[in-house]
């Protein structure tokens, strides 16, 4: 039978980001130099693919300090941890690597600073989420206030209109948090802003080139965990974007054909957390559909890379 014509856009950039790399290769290298089991607190990064192939190394995930013992060394994730996390791992005296992205390190930073000056901070972001607990984890109660949309900013209280200043998650929609940011200065017009912008470039670069190809695709593939943050942002910007139909996918045994059906064009791209193995996975599964013709949009080129933690790079 032969199969239907389809042209098959794939966004670039897409996938892993330095952040993520950086993370995997922290939990790789501490099981090649302290041995299994080496523990990890929350997911290292949000995708089952990857945790499932660092747990058959021998990595263990678990949900809070109080689950790993104390003669195993322990790694945060790349999402970020409250202060109080790694106070807790020195009071137990355990060996502990901190995998945060230092992109979201630099909004702890930025965070204390305004502290340090007397402001209360705003974080907008996604209640809920590793990265928001961890940033606002940094200050003491009540320091850090969050607000999700635009409809939070008119009902949020503060402690002092002049001395406010705001950060932002690092995986949101840039559109969607430029809204935010316009209410909150049109409603505290003292408050002040990042010295840089805080939504990473990796978010930025991704949402970007899927602009790029949502009005010429028919429909369009993210492939990411329904738990990521920045994949589903992905999806969003599609649809926004004038993509009549996006869907998140895991893998390609989730993609819903039916939905893809008459389709001409299609885009796909993956979050900051998935590996580009699940992308050929996804087009290999397109490819016995359809005779496809591929085209990559590509928006930006990435060249950034983080180093890992020195305790890592030392002599065991």
């Amino acid at each position: 039978m032969t199969k239907p014509p389809l042209t098959l856009y794939l966004a670039a950039p897409r996938g892993f980001c330095a952040g993520v790399d950086r993370a995997i290769k922290i939990v790789e290298m501490a099981l090649e130099k302290w041995g299994a089991p080496v523990f990890v607190r929350h997911e290292i990064v949000h995708n089952k693919f990857v945790v499932d192939a660092l747990r058959e190394k021998g990595a263990v995930f678990v949900e809070e300090l109080d689950q790993c013992p104390t003669d195993r060394p322990v790694i945060f994730s790349a999402h970020g941890v409250p202060k109080s996390v790694p106070a807790a791992a020195e009071s137990r005296q355990m060996i502990y690597v901190d995998a945060t992205c230092p992109l979201v390190s630099k909004v702890h930073i930025e965070a204390a600073r305004h502290h340090e000056a007397g402001m209360q901070i705003v974080m907008i972001g996604h209640a809920g989420h590793p990265e928001t607990i961890g940033t606002m984890g940094q200050l003491p109660k009540g320091e850090v206030v969050l607000v999700e949309t635009v409809a939070d900013v008119a009902t949020l209280a503060v402690r002092d209109p002049d001395k406010l200043a705001f950060v932002t998650q690092t995986t949101l929609s840039i559109d969607d948090t430029a809204d935010v940011v316009a209410a909150l200065k049109a409603r505290f017009p003292a408050i002040i802003g990042p010295h840089k912008e805080d939504i990473c470039y990796a978010t930025t670069n991704r949402q970007e080139a899927v602009k790029a190809m949502a009005a010429k695709a028919d429909a369009m593939l993210v492939v990411g965990a329904p738990n990521s943050s920045n994949s589903k942002r992905l999806v969003e910007v599609g649809a926004k974007m004038g993509c009549s139909y996006a869907q998140l996918v895991q893998r390609a045994s989730d993609i819903d054909w039916r939905a893809l059906e008459g389709i001409k064009t299609l885009g796909l791209t993956a979050g900051a957390s998935a590996p580009e193995v699940l992308v050929n996975e996804v087009i290999d599964a397109v490819r016995a559909r359809y005779d496809v013709t591929l085209e990559q949009v590509e928006t930006a080129v990435e060249n950034v890379e983080f180093k890992v933690p020195r305790v890592l790079r030392e002599p065991a």
